[in-house]
């Protein structure tokens, strides 16, 4: 068979295909209700950590919340004071047990294979063959999952049910919405008859402000628009991305599960974050950096893989200056800290502004080797670099075995250090039940 033949047959395949998109309303806020045995229809709660003073993002807030104009991912401060809320602290390992339970629920009907968890709310889910299976409609198929969530879990779901992975997003996204049983369909007939002119732009998954603000530019604000645009124009503007706005404008999508399970990722780099909870000096962030670069160091060895690159960015409170840092190339090709962090330390000397407040700092290795592939210059010490690599392979096996606090430097213990309490949190929130 040609090659052309087999990938028309393949795209044949994937357009009669039934896919869902499943995700959690409002899921931290529906958890914190379940947990209190409330309706998070007719419950005002919220989820944020007032510890972090009226200036903290909510989280996440019921729909009930929404209902009255509050939005999710507001700050407290602009709540209105006329309406009165619970305010539950953020638990994320309780919303990850959620999770995890909710995706039990998937595996009771469906294999693994068909399913693809997006985040921590939201999953697709391959439904075709399990349609005929239980011979089922996608929307009957779709409200038995919903109502098994909202049955043994108490969080409601919404779906979306698309003809491809796409589609079955835009369903969730902006179909459901509307629907009285929160349940969108959508097939590229359906998309362009209902959202070829919907506004704005930045609704439909994939096309975030800054797209959105460029098409404008052009006098494109809707699907419609970005269907009858020259295409030649949208490859100069957009480059490779052209194409994925072009087929999504027609409600495209060629990607399958089948895809995304076989899927690699070629990134080759590993970074983290962190905003800090109070303006800090030149030599206090300086205490950061080096928790950070150590810790990146683990993360480097429990990977196996080496660096020969760094980057370090920090950010400065209520924007004084610009973010300073940048990347430097070294000499060597480890994941030892005590080699790695004079690098790091005198790239932040060089480049960071002194007497300014800082509130984020970023440390980045890049240009990874897989397989621990190390490369040292004549003055390294072979013998220290060995004891370093069963050193840190000994606090990985400790950190593994009872957690990451478990053993610590007399550095961490240092006024404005924050690795103990950093590694108390999930996703840079209380991780507490």
């Amino acid at each position: 068979m040609a090659v052309d033949e087999r990938k028309a047959d393949s795209a044949n395949e994937a357009k009669q295909r039934i896919y869902m998109c499943i995700d959690m309303k409002s899921f931290y806020a529906s958890v914190e209700c379940a947990e209190r045995g409330l309706d998070p229809f007719e419950t005002n709660l919220i989820v944020a950590d007032e510890s972090r003073g009226s200036g903290t993002i909510c989280l996440a807030v019921t729909p009930k919340m929404k209902s009255l104009g509050v939005k999710n991912r507001c700050r407290l401060f602009e709540i209105p004071k006329n309406v009165q809320y619970i305010v539950a602290k953020p638990r994320m390992k309780k919303y990850i047990d959620y999770a995890a339970e909710i995706y039990g629920i998937y595996l009771d009907h469906m294999d693994k294979s068909d399913i693809y968890v997006y985040s921590v709310d939201e999953s697709f889910i391959d439904a075709t063959d399990y349609l005929r299976i239980y011979k089922n409609t996608p929307r009957e198929y779709a409200q038995f999952l919903v109502d098994e969530i909202a049955r043994r879990m108490h969080v409601p779901a919404a779906a979306g049910i698309g003809t491809n992975l796409y589609l079955a997003k835009i369903a969730l996204d902006i179909t459901a919405k509307h629907a009285p049983d929160r349940i969108g369909y959508l097939d590229e007939a359906l998309f362009r008859e209902t959202l070829w002119d919907h506004r704005p732009l930045s609704d439909f998954w994939g096309i975030a402000h800054g797209i959105s603000e460029r098409l404008a530019a052009k006098g494109i604000t809707t699907m419609r628009g970005i269907a009858g645009y020259s295409e030649a124009l949208l490859y100069k503007e957009f480059g490779v991305n052209a194409e994925l706005l072009i087929d999504h404008a027609y409600g495209r999508e060629t990607c399958t599960m089948q895809d995304i399970k076989h899927y690699k990722s070629k990134s080759k780099s590993i970074s983290s974050s962190q905003i800090l909870f109070s303006d800090y000096t030149f030599e206090k962030a300086k205490i950061v950096v080096e928790e950070m670069v150590r810790s990146g160091c683990l993360e480097l060895m429990r990977r196996n893989v080496t660096t020969n690159r760094i980057a370090l960015y920090v950010g400065y409170s209520k924007g004084v200056h610009p973010s300073t840092g940048g990347t430097q190339k070294i000499a060597i090709t480890t994941n030892l800290p005590k080699l790695l962090l004079p690098y790091v330390l005198r790239l932040y000397e060089r480049t960071t502004v002194r007497g300014l407040p800082i509130r984020k700092l970023t440390v980045g290795f890049e240009s990874l080797s897989e397989g621990a592939y190390e490369v040292y210059d004549l003055f390294t010490d072979r013998t220290a670099v060995d004891k370093g690599k069963r050193l840190g392979q000994v606090m990985l096996n400790i950190q593994k075995k009872f957690g990451k606090s478990a053993i610590v430097t007399a550095a961490d213990l240092q006024e404005g250090a924050t690795l103990l309490d950093r590694n108390k949190l999930i996703g840079g929130h209380n991780a507490d039940e």
